[in-house]
């Protein structure tokens, strides 16, 4: 599977200000398109932070790194700079960035929203990338979500305002993800299983996935162990909807089996693909 990394920016994060929800729609989307997520690392508004988290990623030689938070005008934003130390590259006013931030001022001072549409150095600074990169446009904010093609790794860089992050995300970047991942489709289902411990359930879990080894499970505890309601989440990658239904279908009709001998009681509880 094609390997992604996410890297969550901002102090806000850190402390506890703020939840940190854009990793959770992220996570989401980006195995709906038939990725695999393979880690999620926060970290501070801070140069070298960034810088080294972009590298630690790097050498785990991930398809794409997807960063969130940092690319406003303010002191503190420091994402494009920290990418930029990480890649070994310089920053400069990438001229199509200018022009949507130029023309999102203007259409600002159009609607009424502020008096001048000024290009002042903090709001240059939206506008100052690594050398190479490709700005994204920004349907809904100022600031422009950044793309990097660096050797075998694209990064891709979004902004942390939830509404403006997922904008660019479906505008901009689900084609290059979707492409990417060719006809891979992501395929999950659930049940919710009563009367049965998670400890009982464990060994029933590991013996479903060793028959079928293409579809993952996991428990999710809902309960306390007296009173045990867990849900089990089947999901599986395939290049057709079929195949990835028959996948899940036989680990459910066999686990369902098992846990029915054991006394427990199961329930269907989603199905996607």
């Amino acid at each position: 599977m094609v390997k992604v990394e996410l890297i969550c920016i901002g102090n806000e994060i850190l402390i506890g200000k703020t939840l940190n929800t854009n990793a959770h729609w992220l996570a989401k989307r980006v195995t709906s398109l038939g990725l695999k997520v393979n880690r999620i690392t926060t970290v501070a508004d801070d140069l070298e932070e960034i810088s080294s988290a972009i590298n630690e990623a790097l050498s785990r030689n991930p398809r794409f790194i997807i960063t969130t938070g940092g690319l406003g005008p303010t002191f503190d934003d420091k994402t494009l700079e920290g990418i930029a130390k990480a890649l070994n590259l310089k920053l400069e006013v990438n001229d199509e960035a200018l022009k949507m931030i130029e023309e999102k001022y203007a259409q600002y001072v159009k609607e009424g929203r502020m008096e001048k549409a000024e290009l002042t150095p903090h709001r240059v600074k939206m506008a100052t990338l690594p050398v190479g990169a490709k700005p994204l446009p920004n349907p809904v904010g100022t600031a422009p979500g950044v793309l990097i093609n660096y050797e075998n790794v694209t990064v891709i860089a979004l902004p942390g305002v939830p509404s403006e992050m997922k904008a660019i995300f479906d505008e901009s970047v689900v084609p290059v993800l979707r492409k990417e991942a060719g006809k891979v489709i992501f395929y999950e289902a659930g049940m919710e299983v009563l009367g049965i411990v998670e400890s009982e359930i464990a060994p029933l879990i590991d013996k479903v996935m060793h028959d079928n080894p293409y579809v993952y499970i996991k428990s999710h505890p809902k309960g306390e162990e007296k009173t045990s309601r867990i849900e089990l989440h089947f999901s599986t990658t395939s290049e057709d909807v079929e195949t990835a239904k028959k996948r899940v279908g036989r680990a459910i009709i066999q686990i369902s089996d098992m846990i029915k001998k054991k006394g427990g009681k199961i329930r269907p509880i989603k199905t996607s693909g």
